[in-house]
Parts: C-alpha cells; structure tokens; sequence
C-alpha cells in the first residue's frame, strides 16, 4: 500500500513492509556481514551454509508471535555481533579515498590541453576558440581583481 500521492517524491514513500520481506532484508544483511567479517572464502561460504540452514529450520513456523520473536532475536543478534563498519552504515564506494578503484584514473590538470599539437586542436576548432577565449576572460579577471 503506498501512502504518497501521485507525483511526489521518492523519498516520501511510505509502503508497509511486510513480515516476509523484513526477513529477507535480515538474511541478505548476514550474509553480507560475513562477507565483511570473513577473510577466507572457505570459512565464509560454511558461516553462509550454516546461516541458510538456520534460517531453513525456522521457514515453515506459521504463529506471528514466534516468528516476529525470531526476526526481533535475528536484529539483535545482527546489532551486537555484526562487523562495526558494516552495522553503522558505513559504505566504502570504489572511488571514495578507501576504495578498490580510489585513484584509478587520474584526471588530467587543465594546462595539459594548452600541449595539444596543433592538428589535435584543429579537429576541434570550436571548443578550443571557446577555451581561449574564456582563458583571456579569466586573465582579464584576475588582473582586475589583483592588479
């Protein structure tokens, strides 16, 4: 059930989440914990089977108060035991200062296209009359403001 009127934004939305997919929520957020926790990939893969396994033994209870208690038991037992990074919601994106692709590729400083040979300049007449033209905008800037 969506609460929101039509045309408003993402974050206004309210839906009811049931009790099926808070469960799945739970399960996907251990397994990447262990991924967070777990150097080696053997030891990881067993903690993720054994995880599955507890999950698989409590799948068929149909009472709501048990398996609430079970959820309210799993999100607590995340809360304590989960690896500090990934339970504080600290994420490390690729190219943040930490990440796998941080300084990958380096941009190039803007003086770089002043040695552009002339034949490179030329395929691209506008943009570099353009690119002079705003350099002599800056300069006249500059001088005016430091003169």
């Amino acid at each position: 059930m969506n609460v929101t009127r039509k045309g408003a934004s993402n974050y206004l939305t309210t839906d009811l989440v049931s009790h099926t997919r808070k469960v799945c929520s739970l399960y996907k957020r251990l397994l990447r914990n262990i991924d967070f926790s777990e150097d080696d990939f053997y030891e990881a893969r067993f903690q993720k089977l054994q995880l599955r396994a507890e999950f698989d033994k409590h799948k068929d209870i149909k009472d709501a108060r048990v398996a609430k208690a079970l959820l309210e038991k799993g999100e607590k037992h995340f809360e304590e035991n989960g690896h500090p990074y990934y339970v504080s919601g600290i994420e490390i994106h690729p190219y943040s200062k930490d990440g796998i692709a941080y300084g990958r590729c380096e941009e190039s400083p803007d003086y770089v296209m002043d040695y552009y040979h002339p034949l490179d300049k030329a395929r691209y007449p506008y943009y570099f009359a353009k690119r002079e033209e705003m350099k002599k905008e800056y300069l006249n800037l500059w001088k005016k403001k430091m003169g």
